[in-house]
């Protein structure tokens, strides 16, 4: 199996790699040229990651940048949010509503 994104399926793509020599007209030179083209490989930014998937459970999968960035992999959780009790929420309540007042 080839390394790719399990959630959209991308894996390397082939392309060319040009070498170029010169000074572009734009910055007042003559030009560029091409001295050479290879082949190369283009692979997608893959992380390993911890995802929550909806029925709860969490499991590890390879995915690109792509779909971490966009929403479709929710990554898990490692700890719960840090959450105020009731008592710390009077608390600070009390301390903004006096700030208002001032």
């Amino acid at each position: 199996m080839a390394r790719g994104c399990e959630v959209c399926g991308k894996t390397a793509s082939r392309g060319n790699q040009v070498e170029t020599r010169g000074k572009a007209k734009y910055l007042g030179g003559v030009g560029t040229k091409v001295t050479g083209i290879s082949r190369r490989l283009f692979k997608p930014n893959l992380q390993t990651i911890k995802a929550s998937l909806p029925n709860g459970s969490v499991k590890s999968m390879l995915v690109c940048t792509t779909c971490l960035r966009s929403g479709f992999v929710r990554k898990a959780v490692k700890h719960k949010p840090f959450k105020l009790g009731p008592q710390e929420k009077a608390k600070t309540t009390a301390k903004t509503a006096a700030k208002a007042k001032a």
